[in-house]
């Protein structure tokens, strides 16, 4: 995955986190303006949250970021 879309992963994890608590779920769109003005960046997250990773459709915020952190 690109280091932009990690670094924008990141940073709405982290904001998400601060806002709601440690139990927050996000999903794969939480990273993305309700605009599709990144196509491919969308397919990019969405391959490795559905097809790489088989993630439901919620997951907490804290094991995206987590997964992210290690490089996953």
């Amino acid at each position: 995955m690109r280091q932009s879309l990690r670094n924008k992963i990141v940073e709405v994890c982290q904001s998400k986190i601060e806002k709601k608590g440690e139990q927050v779920g996000v999903s794969f769109y939480a990273f993305f303006a309700n605009k599709n003005d990144d196509p491919e960046a969308l397919m990019e997250a969405a391959t490795w949250w559905i097809l790489t990773h088989k993630l439901d459709h919620f997951v907490k915020a804290k094991k995206i970021l987590a997964m992210i952190e290690q490089g996953k």
